[in-house]
């Protein structure tokens, strides 16, 4: 499943976009709120995961700075996006190292797969964010570690104690 192109601009002071209620009616028809999509200005193209959310009866997308200096606009710039079907396990690109340590570790796992699905991804961001390999692979099995010591505080997961 896929939306049509269409052009938006970033609305407001909370790096939101404001979306057409016809190109997000058949995603909710079928209640998928967390979709993939495709952005594209000046000849650059940005990919991301993003959830369809509902304020004060409109819907909303999230797109923050980090996104829109990858992609390389602002505020009153009109870009295009697409949505997709979002087919990922956790509703965000899983990094390999993360997937490895993970299957390596079974304990830990289980004990990840317990976590609400929000909790995941933020633990996924959070280790995507590192460039360096081996620091996504260090601070996975850090991860690990944590959560089968019983630690589920999101600001203590990754640190060493």
């Amino acid at each position: 499943m896929q939306s049509p192109v269409f052009e938006i601009s970033i609305t407001g002071s909370f790096y939101s976009l404001l979306l057409p209620e016809d190109i997000i009616k058949p995603f909710l028809e079928k209640n998928l709120r967390r979709v993939k999509a495709k952005a594209s200005f000046k000849g650059k193209e940005f990919w991301f995961h993003g959830a369809i959310q509902k304020r004060n009866g409109k819907h909303y997308m999230m797109f923050g700075k980090r996104y829109q200096k990858e992609l390389g606009v602002f505020p009153n710039d009109y870009f295009e996006l697409q949505f997709f079907e979002d087919t990922s396990k956790y509703g965000v690109e899983l990094p390999e190292e993360f997937e490895a340590v993970m299957l390596s570790d079974y304990e830990a796992y289980q004990i990840f797969e317990s976590l609400t699905d929000g909790r995941k991804r933020g633990l996924i961001y959070a280790i995507a964010r590192y460039k360096n390999q081996q620091t996504r692979i260090d601070k996975t099995l850090l991860l690990c570690e944590n959560l089968k010591r019983g630690i589920r505080d999101p600001r203590e997961m990754l640190k060493s104690l």
